[in-house]
């Protein structure tokens, strides 16, 4: 018999406002104490040693952005089933702060962020690849919303940066990833699109852990409940 593994690593990606932190909301009220939360955004290189003007005309959409080496060996720990640190970033400032966040992998690791699947040593560690296709002028909505209320940013500096950097990489090296992916959910979301988001789930799950057959009915329609009351994820 083949053993189970502990732990199975799914990505979600998609460009920025696509609904990518929506959605693993969403399913972490689904999967409760199964699941758990990494962004890749927690791995943006350190720029504290740059003046602060600098650092904010930084093109943070582009791969080279991210420390890979510390994201890599963070999800080889999860696939792994062991503990890991995972860096504390201040987006307001662009550096990150001095301690890491101790970190214990559940059954299912949600892992989201722009360039997941760029590079094939990192989208080999995925057991799920997940894209979400979603309109720039919706994005750009989502992410005016977000980055002015959390991240200290004016709606000028938003719209600025979305059409300077944000859009292109997008187009660059976002979007093109679609092609490694086992799933792409278009937004509003299809009933069938979700339906198979739940079948594809539902096997990690299984091969976590033994789940009694019946239970898969339930685990489908509430999936359906939570994915189709919302057309417009924030």
């Amino acid at each position: 018999m083949k053993a189970m593994r502990s732990t199975h690593l799914v990505a979600i990606v998609g460009g920025s406002g696509s609904g990518k932190g929506w959605l693993v909301q969403r399913l972490g009220r689904l999967l409760g104490e199964q699941a758990c939360h990494l962004s890749l955004d927690s791995f943006y290189r350190d720029r504290s040693h740059l003046a602060p003007r600098r650092r904010q005309s930084l093109n943070f959409d582009t791969p080279r952005a991210i420390d890979w080496d510390s994201a890599e060996q963070a999800l080889r720990d999860c696939q792994a089933g062991r503990a890991t640190h995972v860096p504390r970033y201040d987006f307001a400032t662009h550096r990150r702060l001095p301690a890491t966040t101790p970190w214990q992998p559940k059954p299912l690791v949600l892992v989201e962020g722009l360039s997941l699947l760029v590079r094939p040593p990192v989208r080999r560690l995925f057991d799920l690849k997940i894209y979400l296709d979603c309109p720039p002028g919706l994005r750009l909505r989502r992410r005016l919303l977000r980055d002015v209320a959390e991240r200290g940013r004016s709606a000028s500096m938003v719209k600025q940066q979305f059409r300077r950097t944000v859009a292109p990489m997008h187009a660059r090296y976002v979007e093109p990833q679609q092609r490694w992916a086992d799933l792409i959910l278009a937004q509003p979301f299809r009933k069938p699109d979700i339906l198979q988001l739940a079948d594809r789930l539902w096997t990690l799950l299984t091969a976590t852990a033994p789940l009694q057959s019946w239970m898969r009915g339930p685990f489908h329609t509430e999936l359906l409940t939570l994915l189709e009351c919302h057309d417009n994820p924030a």
